[in-house]
């Protein structure tokens, strides 16, 4: 017994040896992950005093395949398209929140990330999707290097889909009252919004066609339509429609946005609306 123990010990201390020696064979003198920072562009530096240090937003616009949809055609921005697109966002959706809704109030309650894209997303039925607001930390936005500082329907679908996830983003912070919209238009949701004409579905109580795919939207669109139109531009919309039930439902919609604004945030929404008026005409001037 006393041999047999003898051997164990004398195979332990040579197994021992043998794990200490494999530890130590062929290890790199040197770590060969890159921890090393990029040096920051002027871009870099613009982005970092005018979303990053003011309101904790990181925007990513170089690529990367974490950030997208990898079974979509999709491809960075061109950089010289990139402060453009970003002017757009800063003036009209953050400098019209901090005007009315207070300093503090993009601080407190944004998206803490942008990716931006430079192509469009398709989708199988032939839809775009514009934006993509994910757990309300962060925005995707598709489709920068198409946008034209100069032109007014360029930069309001732009903005448009900024605004809409925004909304979004305030809804999982405060919810709206869901039950008092849900009795408006019950019947008129439908996952096919994507082939209903606009006319059609406004003469129905909704502003867009893809409002029509459930309240959240709805009351996402309602809002975000109102704030990138003009108050003339939207009074045309309302005398657009024929039936009175739709332009009843749609009015009664927008009382709901109003007062929520209100409530919620303490914020005039008609103020907002005013004032991103004002900032998209400024941004389109220069």
């Amino acid at each position: 017994m006393k041999i047999l123990k003898r051997y164990k010990a004398i195979a332990l201390i040579t197994t021992s040896l043998l794990f200490t020696a494999c530890a130590h064979e062929d290890q790199p003198t040197e770590s060969q992950l890159d921890f090393s920072q990029k040096n920051k562009t002027e871009l870099d530096k613009w982005i970092d005093t005018g979303f990053l240090d003011p309101y904790n937003i990181k925007v990513y616009y170089e690529w990367n395949q974490n950030l997208v949809d990898n079974t979509r055609y999709l491809f960075p921005p061109t950089i010289d398209k990139v402060k453009p697109a970003l002017e757009v966002v800063k003036k009209i959706w953050i400098d019209s929140y901090t005007t009315i809704g207070g300093a503090n109030f993009v601080k407190k309650i944004a998206p803490r990330e942008f990716v931006l894209v430079g192509g469009m997303n398709l989708n199988t039925n032939g839809t775009r999707t514009l934006g993509l607001a994910e757990g309300g930390q962060r925005v995707t936005l598709f489709q920068v290097d198409y946008l034209n500082k100069k032109s007014r329907p360029d930069v309001t679908e732009f903005i448009h889909t900024i605004q809409h996830e925004y909304v979004h983003i305030l809804n999982q912070t405060k919810p709206f009252d869901e039950q008092a919209w849900a009795k408006l238009t019950p019947s008129g949701y439908t996952t096919s919004w994507y082939v209903e004409e606009i006319e059609d579905s406004r003469e129905l109580g909704f502003i867009t066609s893809y409002a029509r795919l459930n309240i959240y939207e709805d009351f996402a669109e309602t809002a975000s339509v109102i704030l990138t139109s003009s108050k003339a531009e939207y009074a045309a919309i309302l005398a657009s429609i024929t039936d009175p039930v739709g332009k009843a439902n749609i009015q009664k919609k927008e009382a709901i946005v109003v007062q929520y604004y209100k409530d919620a945030f303490n914020m005039d929404f008609y103020a907002l609306r005013d004032e991103a008026q004002k900032n998209t005409d400024a941004v389109i001037a220069n």
